[in-house]
């Protein structure tokens, strides 16, 4: 595994982290949480330490399961989590829901009993992009909370420029999530440029597209009911996502799978900071952690991805959290 430094924190990060959302067991379909906790497990066995996790992930139970691996070695890991969508998950009527900073301060305190631990490395603003009143109190919460040595460094998830610009007004940001694959491109021609230009750290999500990049998932796929993938085949962009996704895989190796490949392009991007691919089992770890150390990709295979997937192509899947 190879570790990169985290912005301008001095935090050291794991260039593939582990993304918790799925273990929350509410958007993804089955998973079990004797799995999940075997699948943190063993990434930090292969030196994986940066694990994401947010608070509306199962309502609060992917952070919990996170608390359990972490327990008793809770310096080892880089715990990140998101606080924002819960409260308008539990009450998306009420407008704004974090008008003042001491509610966004009350999440947080609620995070880290269910985290089990008294600070968190990487605490970010979970919101959308369009709710500039509640930036306010994010913003005002997130200087309390670094005064008081409660989160090492903060940050916003959003795939919005304007967000990321208003949100860094005055340059007290420390990092940047942000959805970027081989198959959603956009976000290299505005945020990764701001991120490197500024030192910030970035946090890539989705990089494997909600696993439409590991190819396993042809044009008749099935999800279940509970998962949010459930309506994609029904989608436009769908087929036309799957089609590129088999002409990718004339990169394949044998020493490197689709997946891999997905994730490696994403490391090469010099903004990066560290990839969280979900991961429901030890076995997807496995596979993920071991994108570390495949090769760098050539400029012929760099020719086609851009040949096949145009960077100013963006696919679009709902539901980005």
């Amino acid at each position: 595994m190879e570790y990169r430094t985290f912005g301008k924190t001095g935090i050291s990060v794991s260039e593939i982290g582990f993304g918790a959302w799925a273990i929350g067991g509410d958007a993804w379909g089955p998973v079990e949480d004797a799995d999940s906790i075997s699948a943190m497990q063993r990434a930090l066995e292969l030196g994986i330490n940066f694990i994401d996790t947010a608070d509306v992930y199962g309502d609060g139970h992917s952070e919990e399961l996170v608390a359990q691996v972490i327990r008793g070695r809770r310096d080892e890991v880089v715990v990140s989590t998101k606080g924002g969508l819960m409260g308008h998950h539990r009450d998306p009527e009420r407008e704004p829901v974090y008008d003042r900073p001491e509610k966004v301060v009350e999440a947080f305190e609620a995070s880290l009993r269910r985290l089990e631990t008294d600070y968190i490395d990487v605490y970010w603003c979970h919101i959308w992009w369009d709710k500039h009143e509640e930036t306010e109190a994010f913003l005002e919460a997130f200087e309390r909370l670094k005064r008081d040595g409660k989160a090492r460094a903060v940050g916003v998830s959003t795939d919005s420029i304007d967000h990321v610009r208003h949100f860094d007004r005055d340059a007290t940001m420390d990092a940047v999530q942000l959805d970027y694959s081989i198959l959603n491109r956009k976000r290299g021609s505005d945020i990764l440029p701001y991120v490197q230009e500024h030192g910030l750290g970035a946090v890539i999500r989705g990089p494997l597209f909600k696993g439409l990049l590991t190819g396993k998932f042809g044009a008749d796929a099935t999800f279940t009911e509970g998962d949010i993938r459930h309506g994609w085949p029904n989608e436009p962009w769908y087929a036309e996502s799957v089609e590129k996704v088999q002409r990718l895989r004339a990169l394949e190796r044998d020493d490197r799978t689709l997946a891999q490949l997905a994730l490696r392009f994403v490391l090469d991007h010099p903004a990066v900071s560290v990839a969280i691919p979900g991961a429901k089992n030890a076995s997807q770890v496995e596979q993920n952690a071991a994108a570390s150390v495949r090769p760098l990709l050539s400029d012929d295979e760099r020719r086609l991805i851009d040949e096949i997937a145009p960077a100013e192509i963006v696919e679009v899947a709902a539901d980005v959290r």
